[in-house]
């Protein structure tokens, strides 16, 4: 409860010294999840390696500051972008850049990969579109900043705006096709969810736990279901946002609200097969019958795919601000707010491995190339390719 009492005084603090609820918003998910918390880091205790972790290569971009930015792979090359309107292009091999460019933009959310096209959002509410030469294909306006990254399916780039709008725009020339739109909580946490995309639908956590799927074709909504329901006496307790990206694993897509659940549910019909009272703000991931969570206050959870019932617990890095888990092989890799790369075992949870990057935080979502490297981006711009044996 320390958690909330802080947050409730952070909140009575903000109103009188923010000028809209806009930066109220900004303010409190900076101060809760950011760089500002109050919660310090735990201490990291000595653990023996037993898996070899290296760093292949490194790159540096601009910062990132606030915003939320995920490197993309294809064909042997690694997209990633900056704040600063930077995108670069490396090989994967060996960090070697093959362009880089500078958009004239300031980036919020990227990068999006389509057939030859990645795809980025500006902070002015702009999706750019850019072949895999560098070159600048077409340039659309949506209704607000883009915080996440834009995601293709069935030649339908979807789009999703700081106001919890979505769109749908022609892949070829960014003419927008749909657009949904729903009213949201005065007070919400600012966040990178995005969507996830699978067979021909879209899903999306929203704020007051809210988890719905559209029809990429024509944004329908298929259904509608709550995650977590609101609860508390004050505006700040009963915030219970779905705030990172849905997974999508066979029949189930998955979800996680901050101060709320964790719930499976059936793609088909939109019940809820199960749910956890796990809280988390960067999200989840799901593969070979098992779901990862990393808790709001750092912790890692293994949970059966099917049930919700819990493997393995890992708390040791509590505080830390974790990134979402990353399985690999045998492996999960998380990263924290000091630039470390954590790998723990698959089977109980134990440390395997860890490095250190360039001290900056760690994006919430790292990307996998391939069942051997990692690649991690941080908010000073490092961007690190790691290697597991």
């Amino acid at each position: 409860m320390r958690f909330l009492k802080t947050a409730v005084l952070l909140l009575a603090l903000t109103l009188s010294a923010c000028t809209s609820i806009t930066d109220l918003k900004e303010d409190m998910s900076e101060r809760l999840f950011g760089r500002e918390s109050n919660e310090t880091p735990s201490e990291l205790s000595e653990i023996k390696n037993t898996a070899q972790v290296k760093v292949l290569w490194s790159a540096h971009l601009g910062e990132s500051y606030d915003n939320d930015f995920t490197a993309v792979s294809d064909n042997g090359f690694v997209y990633a972008a900056s704040a600063n309107g930077e995108i670069v292009k490396l090989s994967v091999a060996d960090g070697k850049q093959a362009w880089r460019i500078n958009s004239g933009e300031k980036l919020s959310g990227g990068v999006g990969l389509g057939a030859n096209q990645l795809f980025l959002g500006t902070a002015k509410g702009y999706v750019l579109a850019y072949d895999f030469s560098g070159k600048l294909l077409w340039k659309s306006k949506v209704s607000s900043e883009v915080l996440s990254a834009p995601k293709v399916d069935y030649n339908i780039l979807v789009v999703r705006c700081e106001d919890s709008r979505i769109y749908g725009l022609n892949v070829a020339d960014g003419s927008r096709k749909w657009v949904y739109e729903r009213a949201t909580p005065t007070l919400s946490l600012r966040s990178s969810a995005g969507v996830a995309l699978d067979g021909g639908a879209a899903y999306a956590g929203f704020a007051g736990g809210k988890l719905i799927a559209l029809r990429i074709e024509d944004g329908k909504v298929i259904w509608e279901v709550s995650v977590a329901q609101p609860k508390g006496a004050t505006e700040i307790e009963r915030i219970a946002d779905i705030t990172s990206l849905p997974v999508v694993d066979g029949s189930l897509v998955y979800a996680v609200a901050y101060q709320g659940k964790v719930a499976a549910v059936d793609r088909s019909t939109g019940r809820v097969a199960w749910s956890r009272d796990i809280s988390s703000y960067t999200g989840l991931s799901a593969e070979d019958a098992k779901v990862f969570v990393s808790h709001a206050v750092s912790s890692i959870y293994a949970l059966d795919y099917s049930t919700g019932k819990t493997f393995w617990r890992q708390g040791d890095l509590k505080q830390r601000r974790i990134s979402a888990p990353l399985p690999m092989g045998n492996l999960i890799a998380v990263g924290d707010v000091e630039g470390y790369v954590h790998f723990l075992s698959r089977e109980d949870g134990s440390f395997a491995a860890r490095l250190q990057t360039d001290e900056g935080p760690i994006m919430p979502q790292m990307l996998a190339v391939g069942s051997s490297i990692i690649v991690a981006q941080t908010r000073k711009g490092g961007i690190y390719a790691i290697s597991i044996k």
